[in-house]
């Protein structure tokens, strides 16, 4: 029987959109002669459904109509239950809908890329592909990954971070250290956000607070980071695991402004979005091949400190002037999975996909041969049974 690999993807977060794109693009590339492909859409209200007609764009176009001619499903928490079960039981019949034998999460940003789903599906225990809960925590924020990077002797750019709340309450003392360990410009992000959501620059105290405000409407922790003007952006793939993995070649994206846009990212210039492979870039990137494996080489790096798996990209800055080189961010999930990074490196999309799964299966397949609880029941042998014996003093 064909490998049932279930796609998830949509969900509650600004990059809904962008997440549909990328999945389809996925979906459409898997060899259906080896593989079974089960779409599951996530809603942005957190509805999950399953059909034939997520398989096509077009009909996103009419969200009500679309989930009309789909089924509303779930899975259980329970270790070792891959099904996929409707939501509402009939009458006569059974429930599961089908069985998963693997998962490619493809939800980018909040509630999906962040560990958020990953958790969930370490807890069933179902083969999955990418970062598991505790890379996708570290690689979805901002300051975490930065400090990790930092402490592991990865260069980033110098920055500032705060809570929504401190703020509110601390807003002088804040400016002033900002002002004084930075100094303008800078650039100011959402911590936990991609695809350039809530990103402003600020020139003047004025601009930060506009900026900052306008952050903290996505984030409850907010960045802010020195701003290399005459910067290049540069980024690179990595694929495999955090002990076995490869870069792809690199692209330098075009951008209209002080950073890449939304619209840089996904429109492309083109009258509708097409995911990361629409945007104008340059691949691979005209670069020195001194930087270009410097590059290469702090994109691999990234991958390994943060215990990554799957396909994650990086994205750096060089700095134009005096040619150093920073990390910026990781997307543990990237837009359409950069395919196209792939390809230009010999790896086709459909083996791409292919490699994926490989790399669920492989990781599974190791975890279950570590101890994860110990044969034993101390209530059976008398401990505890007193109530406070087992408490520490």
């Amino acid at each position: 029987m064909k490998t049932n690999i279930g796609v998830f993807f949509g969900g509650r977060s600004t990059e809904h959109e962008i997440s549909v794109i990328s999945a389809s693009q996925a979906m459409h590339a898997i060899n259906r002669e080896r593989f079974d492909v089960t779409p599951v859409y996530i809603t942005k209200d957190g509805k999950w459904y399953t059909g034939d007609a997520l398989l096509e764009i077009e009909n996103y176009r009419n969200i009500n109509t679309l989930l009309a001619r789909c089924r509303q499903v779930y899975m259980r928490p329970e270790t070792g239950n891959f099904n996929l079960y409707l939501s509402r039981k009939p009458f006569l019949g059974k429930d599961i809908v089908t069985t998963l034998d693997v998962v490619i999460p493809v939800l980018h940003g909040s509630n999906g890329e962040d560990g958020t789903f990953e958790g969930l599906l370490e807890t069933i225990g179902i083969p999955f592909a990418g970062c598991n809960t505790l890379s996708s925590a570290n690689g979805m924020d901002k300051i975490t990954m930065k400090m990790i990077l930092q402490a592991s002797g990865i260069p980033v750019v110098d920055y500032v971070w705060f809570t929504d709340k401190q703020w509110f309450k601390q807003r002088d003392e804040l400016t002033a250290q900002i002002e004084s360990t930075i100094g303008y410009p800078v650039i100011i992000k959402p911590a936990n956000l991609g695809s350039s959501v809530g990103i402003g620059r600020a020139n003047n105290r004025e601009e930060l607070n506009v900026r900052i405000d306008e952050a903290e409407r996505y984030s409850t922790r907010i960045i802010v980071e020195d701003l290399v003007e005459n910067l290049q952006e540069i980024n690179c793939s990595v694929l495999g695991d955090c002990d076995d993995y490869t870069m792809s070649v690199l692209e330098e994206p075009i951008k209209t402004g002080d950073f890449l846009t939304y619209e840089d990212k996904y429109m492309g210039g083109t009258k509708g979005a097409k995911g990361m492979q629409a945007s104008q870039k340059r691949i691979p990137a005209d670069l020195p091949s001194d930087e270009t494996e410097r590059i290469r080489y702090l994109a691999g790096e990234t991958f390994r400190v943060l215990s990554c798996h799957g396909v994650s990209r990086v994205d750096v800055i060089v700095d134009r002037d005096t040619r150093d080189i920073y990390v910026n961010e990781i997307n543990t999930i990237p837009g359409s999975l950069s395919f196209y990074l792939w390809e230009a490196t010999g790896l086709s999309f459909d083996k791409l996909m292919e490699r994926l799964v490989a790399l669920a299966i492989k990781r599974r397949r190791e975890l279950t041969m570590k101890t994860q609880t110990y044969d034993r029941n101390i209530f059976a042998m008398g401990g505890g049974t007193k109530g406070t014996k087992g408490i520490k003093k």
